[in-house]
């Protein structure tokens, strides 16, 4: 996360030389969202079409990569890395004492006073997250972690912000670990689900707070299994959920999804419905669809149609469309010459394509101005140039036949080949650091036709 002292300053100097950049030379990196066209739209969503978002300080790294290039003479990288750190985006708060999380939110929503501009905040401090694996970390407890988050809500005071609660909370119960039951991992679902509860709680006690929820993405949990889990979490008290954070699938899918689990949770919740009270009933990504072929995806949205009744789907979501432009990697580039690997490893590669997948770009820049009438604005939630941890074979999502391609300094015992990504050449950055090979190609990717 960036120091947030002296960040208006130094954020005034980075803007400035991306629109200096920009207009050397010439188009944004990507396109901005299409015109509302929904007339009832507008009326339903709490963030204004014309919501302006908070641009924070630039991330560290981000600033000495744009100047290596521009030393070396790439001009247009070097422009491209600005004009993205330039680009409205979430701040993530990670730890630290109730009182340390009070003030640091604070600075960021004076901060964006000072821009007339809408915070994206991320809180990420739940016990037992990320399984303690990747971004490891969080409150001791429960407990903890209600003085954690009150103070969060207590720094946002009576502004407007959007507040992103806990990424992966609600896709990774603490069930779903690997490490759940054991005395290392001594958390349970009903905490997890109390905890997110709680912090519903206590920010929505701000009017001018929209909170959102972890729906996970369209490649993950079923649609009646994350529906469950919203419902159980206090997703009716809150503004919706969000989707696809530090993930790639596309808007469409995500789009789709997103919408398919807000009926859900509508039929669900209608006690005039047949499936009131069976989420595990509802259609989704897996059934009748299949998840990975498009062309089916309708015969899941014919079965809402069919069978939502005087259900109306209300609850709102949001997508994080910071990584996102080039969709997801197949990873069947790996099975082809040069690298010719075989069909286990390419398995292993696109189940861990998640974790620092090449091929990315950037993605639609963020807009409250959607034209759809339960998405309520495409955000930039995951700092785009961040690494997503160490993605190795240690870790479980890579593999790799070094027998059928290597290169030079690759490394040839099998401990160090176990920490190495052969996809990028190198051990990757940890969990929240500058992954400049990444960040390069972030920008150099970028979905110019997105919309």
């Amino acid at each position: 996360m960036p120091t947030l002292s002296g960040a208006s300053s130094r954020r005034r100097v980075v803007i400035a030389g991306a629109m200096a950049a920009a207009a050397i030379v010439g188009t944004p990196l990507t396109a901005t969202a299409a015109t509302a066209s929904q007339s009832g739209a507008a009326a339903t969503r709490v963030l204004s079409a014309s919501t302006r978002f908070f641009t924070p300080p630039p991330a560290e790294g981000s600033a000495a990569q744009a100047l290596q290039l521009a030393e070396q003479g790439d001009l247009t990288d070097a422009a491209g890395i600005a004009r993205m750190e330039a680009t409205p985006q979430a701040v993530w708060f990670t730890g630290g004492t109730p009182a340390q999380v009070r003030a640091q939110v604070r600075q960021t929503m004076d901060e964006a006073a000072l821009e007339h501009a809408v915070p994206i905040l991320v809180a990420y401090d739940i016990p037992g997250r990320d399984c303690s694996e990747y971004s490891a970390g969080g409150a001791a407890d429960e407990a903890a972690y209600q003085a954690w988050i009150s103070a969060f809500a207590a720094g946002i005071g009576g502004g407007k912000a959007v507040v992103v609660v806990e990424p992966d909370a609600l896709g990774n119960l603490p069930s779903d670990c690997a490490v759940y039951g054991t005395a290392a991992y001594p958390f349970t679902d009903q905490d997890r689900i109390a905890e997110v509860s709680d912090a519903v709680t206590a920010l929505e006690q701000d009017p001018g707070t929209d909170v959102y929820l972890d729906g996970t993405n369209s490649h993950w949990q079923s649609v009646g299994t994350i529906s469950t889990r919203l419902l159980e979490a206090g997703v009716q008290n809150a503004q919706g959920f969000f989707l696809n954070v530090s993930n790639y699938q596309t808007d469409t899918a995500s789009t789709t999804y997103g919408t398919w689990v807000s009926d859900c949770i509508a039929m669900a919740t209608d006690p005039a419905n047949w499936a009131y009270g069976k989420e595990a009933d509802c259609a989704s990504q897996y059934y009748p669809a299949t998840v990975d072929d498009p062309s089916t995806w309708a015969l899941t949205t014919a079965w809402y149609q069919q069978n939502m009744g005087g259900a109306v789907a209300s609850t709102h979501f949001v997508v994080d469309t910071s990584r996102n432009g080039q969709g997801p990697n197949s990873m069947q580039v790996y099975a082809a010459a040069p690298y010719n690997q075989p069909a286990s490893v390419v398995s292993t590669l696109f189940a861990g394509n998640w974790c620092n997948p090449t091929d990315a770009g950037l993605g639609v820049r963020p807009t409250a101005n959607t034209g759809i009438a339960l998405l309520d604005a495409y955000l930039w939630i995951k700092t785009p140039g961040q690494s997503d941890g160490q993605c190795d074979a240690a870790g479980g999502v890579r593999a790799w036949d070094y027998t059928a391609y290597t290169q030079p300094g690759w490394p040839t015992t099998s401990a160090d080949q176990s920490v190495f990504d052969p996809l990028w050449g190198v051990d990757d950055p940890a969990a929240g650091a500058w992954f400049p090979q990444q960040a390069l190609q972030l920008v150099q990717k970028a979905n110019q036709s997105v919309s």
